[in-house]
């Protein structure tokens, strides 16, 4: 009996609890009802001659629990890495998007980033052109011979861009061009791709928190709408007008370039801030801190009539960061770059004469009524010059959000990434200021010119992550948090 008793105790069952060391205790020996039963107690063991060997030890520490064991239910998500809904009933909380949902967003905002630069240069090379059709599906593959090659080129040859300004480029001069158009429109094709394969993956999982589904078809659905916007673009600079209007360079529509960019720059701003989003709330649900803080609590912060004002002033500055990025698209459309290449006077001035600026000559109405609004899009002049204001009005409004988040009363109410995510704004303003003064005195370069634009997408980034950082968790995350508190507060 005593044996088998002995060989019992080595063979603890994990539902109970117990664990088996070879560490002798010396501690008080504290039983529970639910782990041994009195009648195993008896001096029976004691008394036997394996008191003194290591087997005897070994038993004895296994039956001497300093605390009562408390018996659990190992279901599956018991094992879970995420200890902290280690015993949370899951099944009752609402779906919480996972990291992975997270990153795949933020990987889908780096392509469209890299799409927008992208097209930037297309724009710049003068590259936008070279490709005459849309063919979806298979315009992906580019042409494989001399045959394919000399088709596209005849194709090429007919477009008012060929006979007024390209007439003498050659075959291996258009492949450049070529190649520059079908790259950003294969890139194009890859973000529609590594994005609704796994939006459809994740949406059949039940991995999406409830308010997803609905602004990621949004995403989806504007990415093909981008497509088509993209070649409807395009289509506004092959048309044969051209050839009939006195003075018309071959370029695309400012309108259409505008608002090509504008989409991009909307579908890269939701990607990054909703991933961002995602990721902050698994971090707060799994008992993470907020926005890089572990003692604020953001109902109190957010509910800061202070806090509640800077808030809005980064929201403001956000729609103007992206209103003057916008402003940057008629300025490429119209080639307005190339006018008074210099800073910050313009022809010697500070702002050129009003008849220069509002024209009559771009006015189509016979009253002149529209002689105003067609000015502001269509004059170079006036765009360069709204662009040069935006621009400035921008960078002051950076340095002054900066300046208001360090005085020592805001900075105490911000969180710690609220307060980073200002600095790196007012850093890559700085940067980006630089950048659009080399682009204008250097009369855009192509790699300045790049870097410019992307720059005002940085610093759109930025504030994206400044908006980020200054939002409440969402409910699916203050649920999970909550449920995952209370339980290690209960021991479970």
């Amino acid at each position: 009996m005593q044996l088998s008793f002995v060989n019992a105790l080595l063979r603890p069952r994990a539902h109970l609890g117990l664990r088996a060391s070879r560490t002798f205790s010396t501690a008080p020996v504290s039983f529970s009802r639910r782990t041994v039963p009195k009648s195993c107690l008896t001096s029976e063991v004691t008394s036997s001659p394996l008191c003194n060997s290591w087997l005897y030890r070994r038993c004895y520490s296994v039956v001497a629990q300093r605390k009562p064991a408390v018996l659990h239910s190992l279901e599956p998500r018991f094992f879970s890495a995420n200890a902290f809904h280690g015993t949370v009933q899951t099944s009752q909380l609402p779906v919480l998007a996972p990291p992975a949902v997270g990153r795949w967003l933020l990987f889908s905002s780096a392509m469209v980033f890299a799409v927008i630069v992208v097209g930037g240069v297309t724009r710049l090379t003068e590259s936008g052109l070279s490709i005459t059709e849309w063919k979806p599906i298979t315009g992906i593959i580019p042409p494989m011979n001399v045959e394919d090659w000399s088709v596209e080129f005849e194709k090429y040859k007919a477009t008012p861009e060929f006979k007024l300004l390209n007439h003498s480029i050659t075959l291996d001069e258009f492949k450049n061009i070529f190649y520059m158009e079908w790259g950003h429109r294969v890139l194009g094709r890859l973000i529609g791709i590594t994005f609704v394969a796994p939006l459809a993956y994740f949406g059949l999982r039940k991995k999406l928190t409830a308010s997803m589904p609905m602004q990621l078809t949004a995403m989806a659905l504007l990415i093909g709408f981008q497509g088509f916007l993209g070649w409807y673009m395009v289509k506004s600079g092959l048309e044969d007008s051209i050839m009939d209007t006195p003075g018309a360079v071959p370029r695309v529509s400012q309108y259409r370039l505008a608002a090509h960019l504008g989409t991009a720059v909307v579908l890269y701003a939701g990607m990054l801030g909703t991933g961002l989003a995602a990721i902050k709330d698994w971090r707060y649900a799994r008992g993470g801190s907020w926005s890089g803080s572990s003692t604020m609590n953001w109902q109190n912060v957010l509910s800061n009539p202070i806090v509640k004002r800077f808030s809005r002033l980064s929201k403001g500055l956000s729609a103007l960061v992206f209103l003057t990025a916008l402003s940057g698209a008629f300025v490429a459309g119209l080639d307005a770059g190339l006018l008074y290449n210099e800073f910050p006077l313009m022809g010697g001035r500070i702002a050129p004469p009003v008849d220069e600026l509002f024209s009559s000559a771009y006015a189509k109405n016979a009253d002149g009524s529209d002689v105003w609004w067609r000015n502001i899009f269509e004059n170079p002049t006036t765009v360069q010059f709204d662009h040069r204001v935006l621009a400035m009005t921008t960078y002051i409004s950076t340095c002054m959000l900066f300046a208001y988040s360090r005085r020592p009363a805001i900075r105490a109410l911000l969180p710690p990434l609220a307060r980073t995510s200002v600095m790196a704004a007012f850093a890559m303003a700085n940067v980006q200021v630089l950048l659009g003064l080399a682009t204008l005195l250097y009369l855009v370069p192509v790699p300045i010119a790049a870097a410019h634009q992307a720059g005002s997408i940085a610093l759109l980034s930025t504030m994206v992550h400044l908006l980020v950082s200054l939002r409440r968790p969402g409910l699916a995350a203050q649920m999970w948090r909550k449920a995952g508190m209370q339980a290690k507060s209960s021991g479970l």
